[in-house]
Formats: structure tokens, sequence, C-alpha cells
């Protein structure tokens, strides 16, 4: 089945879902409900509790209307009309307020006689053309959303489903789906220690552990030893600045209603930084530039601030303040394309590093401008044409898998973006590569070059590998938890079996301690399979085990993390393998 198809499909079945819950439960009013990527949703006004336990009440009574094999009937009608049929609901007279504005018509849709309905609703399409149409389908789960995605409006019930053409097919879906439960980063991040919320800190401010920590300082370390071997020059920036920055950079307008209140400062107006690129630009204009210095690459471990409605916070996946592996590259554009096609041989050797396949578990996307709108688009369409031939030909000369999208580039230019593709199989941009004509006018940046004449550079805005708090969450769902050694919170548990043993484990210790092997000892006073199980329970990758035998010949037996064992191994060889497995990062 196309995808226009499925959409049309799942949103026959959303409104049949409604039919349902208007007539189960009484009083209640049907508010919203699109399709989405992998299902459909559907919102309404409520005031008793709806469970999962009401679920079996509102399928029986789909699968009666699915099998009825009743028309669905599209029909124009006018604004005022439309106000007439459904003036007993605010919702639906805020939509058609929206059409109105449009200066579009209104359409609703008709299940059943039109004669005599079994329902009529306001809606934009598509639909199949009957409910027998409408294929396998199940309802997930419910939640609270509120209108319009605002906090200040009335909280609504929200109950999400999917429908697919075949059982088959929603049964792979449920499959996937309970496996995608059982790795949610949230779920892991609290069984493994990882990071905490708390309701006194804020919402979506995450606190990491100790363990969590390590990850996080890891992932920096890769970073910065990654970056500056490719000479990039790290720098530190305040995480706040003056409005006037970001209305000079252009980003107050676009971004003022996702950055945070401004701050008055004895007669300054300060504000949290949503990005870092016009710190940049104030480093890089703090003295004249020669051709000699470009490419000159500027990259920073950015905190940055951004205001998510609470509703769209997500674990670390979407949180309100993250840190980013961000950089600047300010070059002449004969070399943007070079400086560009090394950035893509960053990223994906960063990805390699985690064992990502490109073309399977990321690709890109080429996001475009839309040469209409002024507003939002710098109008300068030679420079919009050139600019995205240059990120294309990158893309095709180093054969990269990507795809293209209208209306999505960022206000100063075109974009590459690093489709991730997470456990559940959906997609989702993990960071950009962005090619820039538009802030080096408004920053007035030059350089001089080889004649003594003033030119103005290109900038390259890229990240290597993205927010360290979305790739935590990506990674912890990637590797179900089980990290590979180098990212490991604790490489190394060394188990005694009784406490005759416990010296020889506290020597081993001390000798792996020294060569900056994280790892500890298990002295609890239990059996040794509990510490075992509670070992591979926080999936550590090597667990010593220390008995008489190990103990009087100075060896170590090894329990490997997927249960292998093996015995009588020198210790000094264990710790030369896993060092050389820390250092090149192994998986």
């Amino acid at each position: 089945m196309i995808e226009d198809e499925l959409i049309a499909m799942r949103h026959s079945c959303e409104h049949v879902l409604h039919i349902a819950v208007s007539e189960i439960f009484k009083g209640s009013k049907k508010a919203m409900g699109p399709a989405t990527e992998d299902g459909f949703y559907h919102d309404f006004e409520y005031d008793k509790k709806v469970t999962v336990e009401d679920f079996p009440a509102l399928e029986k009574r789909m699968k009666a209307i699915i099998v009825a094999n009743l028309p669905i009937t599209r029909k124009e009608i006018s604004i005022i009309e439309a106000k007439k049929i459904f003036k007993n609901n605010e919702y639906k007279l805020d939509w058609i307020s929206q059409i109105q504005d449009r200066g579009e018509k209104a359409t609703i849709y008709i299940i059943g006689d039109p004669k005599k309905p079994l329902d009529v609703d306001l809606c934009k399409g598509p639909h199949v053309s009957s409910t027998s149409k409408i294929g396998a389908f199940k309802l997930l789960s419910v939640a609270g959303a509120y209108w319009h995605g605002d906090e200040k409006n009335k909280m609504l019930v929200r109950i999400y489903g999917t429908a697919f053409p075949t059982m088959k097919e929603l049964d792979e879906f449920l499959l996937q789906k309970e496996e995608s439960a059982n790795r949610d980063h949230r779920k892991l991040g609290k069984a493994l220690d990882l990071f905490v919320f708390s309701d006194l800190v804020g919402k979506g401010l995450p606190l990491l552990t100790p363990r969590g920590t390590v990850i996080r300082k890891e992932l920096e370390k890769f970073v910065y030893e990654e970056e500056t071997k490719r000479g990039y020059k790290h720098v530190i920036t305040p995480p706040l600045a003056k409005v006037d920055l970001y209305k000079k950079s252009g980003h107050f307008p676009y971004y003022k209603d996702t950055m945070y209140p401004v701050m008055k400062v004895d007669d300054e107006e300060l504000i949290l930084r949503p990005m870092t690129c016009p710190h940049h630009f104030m480093l890089y204009s703090s003295r004249p530039r020669s051709y000699k210095e470009l490419p000159l690459r500027f990259a920073e471990i950015s905190p940055q601030f951004r205001y998510e409605k609470s509703g769209e916070l997500s674990g670390l996946t979407r949180v309100r303040m993250f840190c980013l592996a961000d950089a600047h590259i300010f070059c002449t554009k004969d070399q943007a394309t070079g400086e560009i096609k090394a950035v893509l041989e960053l990223i994906d050797y960063a990805n390699s590093i985690f064992g990502l396949k490109k073309g399977i578990d990321y690709r890109y996307r080429l996001s475009l401008g839309d040469r209409s709108d002024n507003k939002k688009y710098y109008k300068d369409d030679l420079s919009w044409d050139k600019a995205e031939a240059i990120l294309r030909n990158v893309l095709v000369k180093t054969e990269s898998p990507y795809f293209e999208a209208e209306k999505e580039a960022a206000f100063y230019g075109p974009k590459i973006d690093v489709q991730m593709k997470k456990i559940n199989g959906q997609e989702e941009t993990a960071f950009t590569v962005q090619y820039d004509f538009v802030m080096p006018k408004r920053f007035d940046l030059t350089y001089i070059d080889a004649e003594g004449k003033e030119q103005e550079p290109v900038v390259i805005h890229r990240s290597s590998i993205g927010a360290f708090e979305r790739t935590m969450a990506f990674l912890i769902e990637h590797y179900n938890g089980a990290f590979p050694l180098w990212l490991s919170p604790d490489q190394v548990v060394i188990i005694p079996i009784n406490d005759s043993n416990l010296e020889y484990a506290n020597e081993i210790k001390n000798i792996l301690d020294e060569s900056q092997i994280r790892n500890y000892v298990d002295s609890d006073s239990e059996r040794m399979q509990n510490k075992i199980r509670k070992a591979q329970g926080m999936k550590v990758p090597y667990m010593i085990i220390v008995g008489n035998k190990e103990t009087e010949s100075r060896s170590i037996s090894v329990r490997y993390r997927d249960g292998e064992q093996k015995n009588g191994i020198p210790l000094d060889d264990f710790v030369d393998e896993l060092k050389y497995k820390i250092k090149s990062r192994s998986l």
C-alpha cells in the first residue's frame, strides 16, 4: 500500500474511533485527530477518567462500524454553514476560524447515509471511500494533551492507535513497538542509573549521575580529540549574550518564541543563547583576518537553551538545556566544497565508531529553501542556487544516501540534515551541516585576499555528533544499554567468591586503577551467582571472578557480558587487551 493510501486509511480509522468515543463516553466532545507517521490519535474533551481498560469496548464498536461497510463522503461547505453545524463545539469553531483566515472553504466528511449519517465531522481528509477499506487496527495508549499543545489551554484526553492493511503488518509493528518500549532510553536510563529529573530543578533539565557523566565525558573526549586532529580550534564562549546580538543575526524574530525571557542586568538586556554562531562570529571579527588563516574552524562544546513546551519534553531527546558539539568553519567560496566533504567524512567516521551504518542507521536529507517566502528566507536566488548545488554535488560525489526536502532550509541557507533511524524505525533529524551566505553579510565578516582586497567568507555551520543529550539517548537505545567497553560507566567488576579472596581482589583493583580502567569490587556478602546477575543487569562488559584457585595462581577468571567465561588468564594480558580496546574505541 502506498503511503497516501495508508494515511487515508489511518485517518479514517481515527474517525471511526471518535464515533465510538462519542457513543461510549456520553457527554464527550471531539476536538481533533490526525493520521501520524505510525498511526493516528484522537483528542477529545471528557471530564471522567479514560484508561486502557476502556479499549476493548471501543475496539468492539469500531469493528462493528468497519464491518458495516459505511460510505465515507466528502462535501465542501461554506464557512457560515460550517459554523451552524458545529455551533456547540468550540474546538471545531476554532478550526473554522483558521480556515476562514486562510480564505479557504470548509470540508466535512460524512460516515453513513448522507440523509441519516452516523457522523459528520469537519476535516480536510484524506479518507478511504468506505469503512470496510480500513484494515487491521489496534488502540495503543491514552494520555493527556493540551489543546494546540499550549499548557494554558484545556487538557484533553488523547487516545493513540494504529492501523495497517493486514494483521501480519500490525503484528510486526506491535512486536517492534514492544522492543522499542523495552529499549526506551528513559526506562534504561533509570534502570542503569544514568540520569534523573527533579521537579525542584525544573522540567526538561536532566541531572546526569556519576555513571551517566562517564558516558558524557567519554563522548566529549572523543569529539575534542577527533576535531583537533582535523584542524579545529576549540574555543569557549559565554552561554548568554545581549539581545542585540540575536537581533543582528536575525535569530531573534525567528526563534524568540523558543527563547527564554530577556533578563535586565544593569543597563543591558541579556538572554540565554539558543545557538552559538553569533558568538563565533564575534570571535572571528575580533581582529583582521588573512586568506592564509582560512579555512578557520572554531569548535565548541556549547551549552544552549531552548524553550520546549512541557508536553513536548521527552527524556534526553527533548530538553530545555542541551550541549552541542558545535563548530563554524570560515572559508573562501572555493574552499567550501572541500570543507563540506571533510565534515561529512568526520560524521561518517564518528558514526562508524558507534557502529552505525550509513544507509541503514542513518542517511542525509538535503533541505532546500522556499524562494517564494521572502519573510522566512533571505532573498538571493543566485546564492541559493549555488549553495544548494554545492551541497548536492558533495552528497553525489561522496555517494552518500540522501533525499531532498523542500522548505526545510534554515533562513540563512540550505543544509544537509543527518537523519537517524531510531529503534522504533522512525527517522529523526539528529544534527545538520549548513551552508551560510547570509550571516557574513549581517556581521560584516571579511578577510584580506592574496591581492590585498577585502573579501567575504562563507560560513559552514556543523556538528560532529549533535547534542550530547540526544546522542546519549540514541546510543542507550541502540546498544540496549550494553555500551561498548570505552563508553561503559563500569568496565570491569571484580567478584571475590569469599572474604578470603578480598585482598587479591583489591590488588587487582589497584592494577586496573593504575591503567585507568573503570572498575569496582563487589564485596557484598551474598552468593557469587547473585553478584554475577547484578553485574549482568547493569550490563558491565567484564566480570573478574576471584576464588582460591585464582588467588593461589595469581591469575583471573573472566566472565563476559554475553555469558562466555575464560579461566586462568594472566592479569597483565587481560589489562593489555582492555587498554588496547579502550584506546581504539573498539566495539
